[in-house]
């Protein structure tokens, strides 16, 4: 990617087809009120079962099922799990839609008559969304297949919550097997007004480090903790150090995040364990900051256990790792102004950069070539709500964020929403009517 966010190509094709419009849309969302009650029953049933990464065995074969059914060539397994669906409908650009299919290991607590039927296992992220938004629009834009010119590449993505899912879809011989895409496409529900749409130009989503860190002690009963050198104090004191990385190390101009999202150690109240375990989650849109955090995590565990009196150095390992999303300009502008065309200019809007993190990026830069991406948010939030709670000052207490354990988008108008934005978006990008033959 450019220095601006930008794709930092100069494909003639690419600037000149900026100003496209593509092909019109209403004819193709002509048929969403048809399909909405099915599209609402389905995303039910895959809210009821979800399935964590590379485990996507039933989504994956009813997103072919489904897919095959509108008249696309559905692969499956690609990458594991992964399913892609190509419609080819003659000349013209190869548009690229992506959705992810995986859940989180967490119990869900939204009390919804359609809430998970496996323990320990959500839908919180909203992927079940994303998934039947992109058999809608893959169904319309079938549908109305006399509209346009291309090809279209509908990818439902394993693994996108442990980052794993584009790149192993990519090694897997994408390009070779499907082609490269003209563009790539796609979009996450989020906790604001559904209804709503929101796009940002440039690095969009934050690169994310997730690290393991191991620290050593040595065990002792509870009663003598002189004979230990304790773990549980020596992790304690970590977390409160790694606190002041982004309040004392990082400008107030730059973003940075460091969480501790779990601290494990010890059996027994009266035993003093001989390791602690942390799982830090970092958050950083540019290489400089990205390198700063990371030696200022590295520097404070050996540090604290240093300090401790630790007779073995701690064990720092990376659980997974994202790239920054860097959203193309000219991208953004063509895909925004379409999708406004359509839901009204005034309900799109820039959300500026997320602290959230993707891996939809690999199928744009994974390439000979950087694609041009656009990959934007779309609300799935009570309105009043959401009004209501930032009337009070509440929006963060009262308004579940993905991975809440009480996150459930409206299904209403959430999937409208979502299954406009994809199809127009596709439209803006492929060529108009095919000609007559």
């Amino acid at each position: 990617m450019a220095a601006d966010g930008t794709a930092g190509n100069d494909r003639t094709e690419e600037t000149e087809g900026a100003g496209r419009t593509g092909a019109p849309p209403s004819r193709a969302l002509a048929g969403l009120d048809a399909i909405k009650d099915g599209l609402a029953d389905l995303y039910r049933d895959l809210h009821a079962r979800p399935e964590l990464s590379f485990e996507e065995h039933r989504t994956a074969a009813e997103a072919a099922r489904r897919a095959a059914s509108y008249g696309y060539e559905v692969t499956e397994g690609v990458g594991g799990t992964g399913v892609v669906a190509v419609l080819e409908n003659g000349p013209g650009p190869t548009v690229l839609l992506r959705a992810d299919m995986d859940a989180l290991p967490v119990t869900e607590r939204t009390g919804l008559p359609y809430a998970s039927r496996t323990e320990g296992v959500m839908h919180a992220c909203g992927h079940d969304m994303h998934v039947t938004c992109l058999l809608g629009a893959l169904q319309l834009l079938a549908d109305a297949r006399a509209d346009w010119s291309g090809r279209i590449v509908g990818v439902f993505q394993p693994a996108e919550e442990i980052a794993q899912g584009a790149q192993v879809m990519v090694d897997d011989g994408f390009y070779a097997r499907f082609g490269t895409p003209d563009v790539v496409l796609g979009q996450h529900v989020a906790p604001f007004p559904a209804g709503l749409v929101g796009v940002h130009a440039g690095p969009a989503f934050a690169a994310t480090d997730a690290l393991r860190v191991r620290l050593f002690g040595k065990g002792a009963h509870g009663s003598r903790p002189e004979a230990s050198i304790d773990p549980v104090v020596m992790a304690a004191s970590t977390v409160m150090r790694l606190q002041t990385i982004v309040s004392r190390e990082i400008a107030g101009t730059e973003t940075a995040v460091v969480t501790v999202g779990s601290l494990q150690a010890g059996t027994k109240d009266n035993i003093i364990p001989d390791e602690a375990e942390l799982k830090v989650n970092i958050r950083t849109y540019t290489p400089e900051v990205r390198a700063r955090v990371l030696a200022a995590v590295e520097r404070i565990v050996k540090g604290e256990a240093a300090t401790a009196g630790a007779e073995k150095e701690p064990e720092i390992t990376e659980i997974d790792a994202f790239p920054v999303l860097c959203n193309d300009a000219a991208a953004v502008e063509r895909t925004a102004a379409a999708i406004g065309d359509v839901i009204g200019a005034d309900r799109v809007l820039d959300p500026g950069p997320v602290t959230g993190s993707e891996d939809v990026g690999h199928f744009a830069t994974s390439a000979e070539r950087d694609i041009p991406l656009c990959y934007w948010l779309f609300g799935g939030a009570d309105p009043e709500k959401v009004a209501a709670a930032q009337r009070g000052g509440t929006f963060e207490r009262d308004i579940p964020s993905n991975h809440s354990p009480f996150f459930a988008p409206l299904v209403e108008p959430t999937l409208s929403t979502g299954v406009t934005a994809l199809t127009t978006a596709a439209l803006a990008w492929l060529d108009g009517a095919r000609p007559a033959k």
